[in-house]
């Protein structure tokens, strides 16, 4: 018997083996999102049939089937007038291998925004809401989106209805590198109320009135009334005289007459400020000072 004996690895060529063989096999491909693994391709929406069709005994609840004329070999499907609108499937009275498709649930179609594909987060139901029956794309995970409403029945009635797409959404094909598939998108291109919302134009802020002083707190400054015309110099005794306040308010501005003193008034004087403007230089003339009257002993 032939022994094999390896050779011994130093211990840091052994630890560089071990990171290496950890790295591969922890590492993977990364994960690939649906946006990206799955295309959407257009689709002509006359071929197609959107039904609320009822479910149970009584036929009180209802879900989603998708009817396709594939050929018009004859037709798949019937719908009347009127809302809302009755439909008979005339593909369950036939073999209808080759001539319809028939999608009847979450195998079949699934919700899609733009390039995200929301087979995983989104599931289409048919509720009554009041006399009408809705479509909705509901959330089953906490923070996928809102929920939508993506057609109605525009009425109630029993039996078969057909479903009216709401505005925005449509119906597309799953695609993968190219090849169409046997899924069905319930599409819309953004999410309902991103487009109406960008179309808005920017509220703009109004501009704030201005304010008066007194609002900010600090009292406004007192408005400086202007100066009084200068009065011209009178040509008559009697002009002299001013009429707005007592004589003795205002030192007189007359020449003294020759040899004629100048008594002082007995009159207070009041609080009335004197003049702003001076008279002019040349009809000023000092005033004598008074006479001191004689102290009879």
């Amino acid at each position: 018997m032939n022994v094999v004996t390896l050779p011994v690895l130093p211990r840091a060529g052994l630890a560089a083996l071990t990171a290496l063989a950890t790295t591969l096999a922890t590492a993977g491909p990364a994960p690939v999102r649906a946006s990206a693994l799955f295309a959407a391709a257009e689709v002509d929406q006359q071929n197609f049939l959107m039904v609320a069709a009822p479910i149970g005994s009584r036929g009180e609840k209802a879900q989603l089937n998708i009817y396709e004329q594939l050929k018009p070999v004859r037709p798949c499907f019937e719908v009347g007038a009127g809302l809302p609108s009755p439909v008979n499937p005339l593909l369950a009275t036939f073999d209808f291998t080759g001539i319809c498709n028939r999608y009847i649930d979450a195998n079949g179609y699934s919700v899609r925004v733009g390039g995200q594909d929301l087979a995983t987060s989104y599931r289409l139901m048919v509720t009554r809401s009041g006399g009408d029956m809705l479509l909705l794309a509901f959330p089953t995970k906490a923070g996928a989106g809102p929920e939508m409403v993506v057609a109605r029945t525009r009425g109630s009635a029993p039996g078969f209805l057909k479903l009216h797409l709401e505005p925005g959404w449509r119906l597309m094909r799953r695609q993968f590198g190219g090849r169409n598939l046997g899924h069905l998108y319930v599409y819309a291109d953004s999410w309902p109320g991103t487009a109406a919302t960008a179309a808005q134009p920017a509220t703009s802020t109004p501009a704030l009135p201005a304010q008066p002083a007194a609002a900010t707190g600090t009292p406004a400054p007192a408005a400086t009334p202007a100066p009084a015309a200068a009065t011209p110099a009178p040509t008559t005794p009697a002009a002299a005289a001013p009429t707005s306040r007592p004589a003795a308010s205002v030192p007189s501005t007359r020449p003294a007459a020759a040899g004629r003193r100048v008594m002082p008034s007995t009159t207070r004087p009041t609080a009335v400020p004197p003049a702003t403007e001076p008279a002019p230089a040349a009809a000023q003339q000092p005033v004598a000072p008074p006479a001191i009257p004689a102290t009879k002993l």
